[in-house]
């Protein structure tokens, strides 16, 4: 069994303000992006929703996936989803290169279907990248203390 990597606190101080159903749900969605892949850093943002971005860098732009938590949702979201191929349908949204599945119950992200675009989208960030990650598998967090 993979060893879990503790939520950052600066990232925790706000989760624990929202329901205990989106915490929960943020926190499976996030430990399965993690299974997938381990290796991947982990950066944290609190700005209009509080966000974990996936990156194979430490730079945003190398981002494949991330975990926005709204007030009352939680989406999985895809940095350059318009460019995935997505076969099954399962991205939407209409902004330049943003795509995203809701997320309401764990069925809706551990399946075989998400966790094939995951991969692509995973695959698409390495091929995307201009130069090799100095590190991996870190936690950055990028919230402002106040």
């Amino acid at each position: 069994m993979i060893k879990s990597r503790p939520i950052h606190p600066d990232f925790h101080f706000f989760l624990d303000l929202k329901d205990q159903e989106l915490i929960e749900l943020f926190s499976d969605l996030r430990r399965y992006i993690l299974e997938l892949h381990p290796d991947s850093n982990e950066l944290l943002y609190h700005t209009h929703a509080l966000t974990a971005v996936f990156s194979i860098s430490e730079k945003l732009s190398d981002a494949f996936c991330m975990l926005p938590v709204y007030t009352n949702h939680v989406n999985l979201g895809f940095n350059k989803g318009t460019l995935l191929e997505d076969p099954n349908n399962l991205l939407t949204g209409t902004g330049k290169l943003i795509r995203h599945i809701d997320v309401k119950k764990p069925e809706d992200y551990r399946n075989p279907k998400v966790k094939a675009l995951i991969k692509e989208a995973y695959d698409f960030a390495v091929q995307d990248m201009d130069k090799p990650t100095k590190s991996s598998g870190k936690t950055i967090s990028k919230i402002k203390k106040k």
